[in-house]
């Protein structure tokens, strides 16, 4: 099962001091600090302190206090015996029941295991989100997983993924469009194989279209690999995400993915590879 970092609230609340999408007060209140102490809960599974909660959400002691009392009572916030609040029992139990009940977790799953047997490799589903990637679903092989830093409910800038790119050039049809969806923005660059120009992007997402797959050649961890293709699971026109083979560049070279490319199409189109 997932770790407590699977579920990583704390993605989209990653600065809790500012919190101008969600209010126009300068301090957080009500449910808006409830759900900033739970976003801040999800970046501790060692536990976090009053005071050191109190701080990082930027709100009197004693008014946090009572957003974890709130938390607690719902069963989604516990104190250990050192004082410290981690996230509770009954929260995990909800999400993680969300995540396996979600169809496109269950219409994926054969999918991932299928490619995961193939292979011997981790493999991931993945929607877009904004500059992001969103991973959905991961699975490891039972022997000999590469522990990559992608976690389930995690996120990795998508301009640099396979699974990224991916979907990206089938929503960023020419280069006036990646312009926009980089817009004044500096794209990161997590290794020195990074795209970090709209003009690079754009002929990279051209080349995508062209051959109907995605590559990551180092570009977004050191020594890792991964080719993406897309998925079709609520429109056989549109992807709902992409699903992707990654692995250690010197035990799978994307030369080995490149060339069984067809197979991967097939797998994830729910045929017999050839």
């Amino acid at each position: 099962m997932a770790s407590v970092s699977n579920f990583r609230f704390a993605e989209r609340w990653s600065n809790v001091r500012n919190m101008s999408e969600l209010t126009e007060e300068p301090r957080l209140v009500g449910s808006d600090r409830v759900l900033a102490v739970l976003a801040e809960l999800a970046r501790h599974p060692d536990g976090i302190g009053l005071e050191e909660m109190a701080r990082a959400v930027a709100s009197p002691k004693p008014t946090v206090h009572r957003a974890l009392a709130a938390l607690r009572r719902a069963g989604f916030a516990t104190q250990h015996g050192h004082g410290r609040y981690v996230l509770g029992d009954e929260f995990l139990r909800m999400a993680f029941a969300h995540h396996e009940a979600r169809p496109d977790h269950v219409r994926v799953a054969p999918v991932l295991k299928a490619l995961c047997d193939r292979y011997g490799e981790t493999v991931h589903y993945a929607v877009l989100d904004g500059p992001s990637v969103v991973y959905r679903s991961k699975l490891d092989p039972a022997a000999g997983a590469v522990r990559l830093t992608s976690v389930v409910g995690g996120r990795n800038p998508a301009h640099c993924t396979a699974v990224g790119k991916l979907l990206l050039a089938h929503t960023l049809p020419d280069e006036a469009a990646v312009r926009a969806w980089v817009g004044g923005r500096e794209l990161e660059r997590p290794t020195e194989r990074s795209i970090t120009t709209a003009e690079g992007l754009h002929a990279e997402l051209a080349r995508i279209r062209e051959r109907g797959y995605a590559l990551d050649d180092q570009e977004n961890e050191p020594g890792v690999n991964c080719l993406a293709v897309p998925a079709y699971l609520n429109s056989p026109t549109t992807p709902s995400g992409a699903i992707s083979v990654s692995g250690l560049a010197y035990r799978t070279p994307l030369r080995a993915l490149i060339d069984d490319v067809s197979a991967i199409h097939a797998i994830v189109a729910g045929e017999d590879p050839p």
